[in-house]
C-alpha cells in the first residue's frame, strides 16, 4: 500500500477550507443584493424566486459552514494521529475521499446558485 502523505491531505484541506470561505463571502454580499432586487417591483413569479433565492442562500450557507467544520476536524485528526503515530492510513484516505466528494457537490450546487442568482438579477433589471 502507498503511505499518503498527511501534509499533501491537510493542504488538499486547506485548499477546500479557502474555497468554502471565498464562496461564504460571495453569497452573503449576494443575500445583500438579492435585498436590494426587493425593492424594486417585481413580479409575483419574480418574488417567488426571490424568496427561493434567500432560501437557498440560507441553506447554503448553512452547509458551507458544516463541510468546512468537518473538513477542519478531519484535518485536525490527521494531524493528532500523525503526532501520535496511529496513523489509520485506511480509514484516513476513506474519509478524506467522503469530504472530497462532499465538497464537489457542494461546489457543483453553489456554481448552479449562482448562475440562477445571475439570471434572476438580469430579470428583474430589465
Amino acid at each position: 500500500m502507498v503511505q499518503t502523505d498527511v501534509s499533501q491531505l491537510s493542504s488538499e484541506c486547506n485548499a477546500w477550507r479557502e474555497a468554502l470561505r471565498s464562496y461564504r463571502e460571495e453569497f452573503s454580499r449576494d443575500k445583500i443584493r438579492l435585498l436590494q432586487a426587493a425593492g424594486h417591483s417585481l413580479s409575483k413569479d419574480q418574488l417567488q424566486e426571490l424568496e427561493h433565492l434567500q432560501n437557498q442562500f440560507h441553506i447554503q450557507l448553512i452547509n458551507i459552514h458544516d463541510l468546512k467544520q468537518a473538513i477542519k476536524l478531519h484535518d485536525r485528526k490527521m494531524s493528532l494521529e500523525r503526532a501520535a503515530g496511529q496513523e489509520g492510513q485506511d480509514e484516513m484516505m476513506a474519509e478524506h475521499e467522503n469530504l472530497h466528494g462532499q465538497y464537489e457537490i457542494l461546489t457543483q450546487t453553489l456554481q448552479d446558485l449562482r448562475q440562477e442568482f445571475d439570471r434572476f438579477l438580469e430579470r428583474s433589471h430589465t
